[in-house]
């Protein structure tokens, strides 16, 4: 008989019809809910909307940092063919100013040598003469005395001119 009332009262609950166990769940659950929706809920969505906004500005960032490089890469392309025209254009002017610098040297060079050929010359024209009257003065000394000792008599006293 046991088993059988045990039956019959189990049979007796339905499901189906909630009782006030159910309702007083429902309740606690709707309170967690509450909780967690009002406490819990907020300081996440700040949490994530900040790492959002966070992860935002970094980007942002980051590709304001890539256009600054491209930028500067570009500046210094710029700069670096600048200098290289700059270099070009000094190096052409060093080898022009190193002609002109050895034209003029080779010309200054030149004209001392005209000159220094045209002072030797002027010194062997000089010494030229000097040695024609030294030798026409030996010449005249020689003959007079050759004169004196073919005649043997001393000329010397008389004049030649």
């Amino acid at each position: 008989m046991t088993a059988r009332v045990l039956a019959q009262q189990e049979s007796n609950e339905i499901f189906l019809i909630p009782n006030a166990t159910f309702f007083v769940e429902l309740i606690l659950f709707l309170v967690v809910l509450f909780v967690i929706w009002h406490y819990l809920v907020p300081p996440i969505k700040r949490v994530t909307t900040e790492r959002q906004e966070m992860v935002r500005r970094q980007i942002e960032e980051s590709r304001q940092a890539r256009e600054r490089l491209e930028r500067a890469e570009q500046a210094y392309r710029e700069a670096m063919s600048q200098a290289r025209a700059e270099a070009a254009k000094i190096r052409d002017q060093a080898r022009a100013e190193a002609g002109q610098i050895r034209a003029e040297l080779r010309e200054q060079a030149e004209r001392e040598v005209a000159a220094v050929r045209q002072r030797g010359e002027e010194q062997l024209e000089r010494q030229r003469e000097q040695i024609k009257r030294e030798l026409g003065d030996e010449i005249d000394q020689l003959a007079v005395a050759l004169a004196g000792r073919i005649v043997g008599e001393s000329v010397e006293d008389y004049s030649w001119s």
